[in-house]
């Protein structure tokens, strides 16, 4: 009677030692997997974060630049609000990524951005970089 339990608590146990060696090795693997996504998906998103800041950034020297060549070719009032992005825009935490308050900063860079093009009578927005068009789309 004892080496039939031998036998089946050595089966058990084998099942068991093999149900935790693939679990480990299958959570190693995720490790891996799950580092190598989150690197491409933070590459990805800090990409677009910096592609938009820099759009603001263009904006706001370009309309610098024409208040510079006549300062009343853009009103006080827009000019002060252009001033206002610049400095949320100087301010943004680059390199904090995880600043909790990274999301309002932008929001709130897009909120200006919207009152002076609306102020300026302007149809300019951010639609992000322009994705390139198939092969099947080029003509010569």
């Amino acid at each position: 009677m004892d080496s039939i339990e031998d036998i089946f608590g050595s089966s058990v146990n084998l099942e068991e030692a093999h149900l935790k060696e693939g679990y480990d090795e299958g959570y190693a693997d995720g490790l891996i997997s799950g580092k190598e996504e989150g690197q491409q998906v933070g590459l990805k998103s800090g990409f677009e974060v910096g592609e938009e800041l820099g759009f603001y950034r263009g904006c706001i020297d370009v309309w610098n630049s024409a208040i510079r060549v006549d300062p009343n070719f853009i009103s006080s009032r827009i000019q002060k609000t252009i001033k206002q992005m610049d400095d949320l825009l100087q301010k943004y935490p680059m390199l904090e990524p995880e600043n909790e308050s990274v999301s309002d900063t932008m929001d709130a860079l897009r909120l200006k951005f919207k009152a002076i093009c609306a102020s300026l009578n302007l149809k300019l927005e951010y639609n992000g970089y322009p994705k390139a068009s198939g092969a099947g789309d080029i003509e010569f």
